[in-house]
């Protein structure tokens, strides 16, 4: 699934060539995603200049002056930017036609990604109201984990990976930062001390700002903009490399389920 620093990657690519440009027309070729893409989309959008892109989480945010599209990527969706007239694939889904003769296309094979329309505050929309913090942002300091985690029993893998809590630190990023803050993710998380924390949190900001200069983690499904992989993959300690050596101490790295997501650790670095 694309994590944050997929979905910052790809705003991050499409902005220049969306941002500033009047959406032409809007071709919906199956609107069976998640949830049904809204049936007045094309009418909406149609004539509309996409003022801003922005990103909330994992979700994107399209801003025109007659209201907000939000796209959410799913397990395995994606975007790019083609010239007009490329012809479609079979899991292109939604064609977004602007004035500069390119097309930004949604292909999502799963179709578990997501096209909303809100004409109200889309930070206020449901799905984004009661996200937590962004991890990159000053709100995310270094007391945030500590208050938060007392008296909390769950593992503290679990506990990060609370968009409630914290957005965008997904499966991925989660085992990376444990490991480099030298922090089993089977503990739980109120048993952890406030100096632990401290690294944890200077572990995800320093995880998740390489992942997003790497282009984020191309695994399965997620490719840049241009088509490209994202090449954190290359610098991943732990993260599906279950019976390799670790890479500091060469003891092999474990994996089990927690939570229902595959999780990774060094047993001997983590404590």
């Amino acid at each position: 699934m694309p994590e944050l620093p997929e979905v910052e990657t790809t705003a991050r690519g499409i902005r220049p060539h969306i941002a500033g440009h009047k959406v032409s027309k809007v071709i919906v070729r199956n609107p069976k995603l998640r949830w049904p893409v809204p049936a007045d989309l094309a009418q909406q959008l149609s004539g509309q200049i996409i003022q801003q892109v922005e990103r909330r989480g994992k979700y994107l945010i399209f801003s025109t002056d007659n209201g907000h599209q939000l796209l959410h990527l799913g397990m395995s969706g994606s975007l790019r930017v083609l010239p007009q007239g490329t012809a479609a694939a079979k899991h292109d889904h939604v064609d977004w036609l602007l004035d500069n003769q390119q097309v930004l296309r949604l292909n999502d094979p799963r179709r578990f990604g997501s096209v909303l329309w809100t004409t109200d505050d889309p930070l206020q929309h449901p799905l984004l109201a009661a996200l937590g913090p962004e991890p990159l942002s000053d709100d995310f300091d270094d007391n945030y984990l500590w208050q938060k985690s007392r008296g909390r029993k769950q593992n503290v893998k679990t506990f990060v990976m609370d968009s409630k809590l914290v957005v965008g630190v997904g499966n991925i990023y989660a085992s990376e930062s444990l490991f480099l803050a030298g922090i089993n993710p089977n503990i739980a998380a109120g048993r952890i001390s406030k100096q632990r924390y401290q690294q944890l949190t200077s572990a995800i900001k320093s995880t998740l700002a390489k992942a997003i200069a790497a282009g984020g983690t191309t695994l399965k499904d997620f490719n840049q903009v241009d088509g490209k992989p994202g090449y954190f993959k290359q610098e991943l300690n732990v993260y599906g490399r279950a019976g390799e050596p670790c890479t500091r101490c060469q003891q092999p790295i474990k994996n089990k389920v927690l939570n229902q997501r595959m999780t990774y650790w060094c047993a001997s670095c983590q404590r």
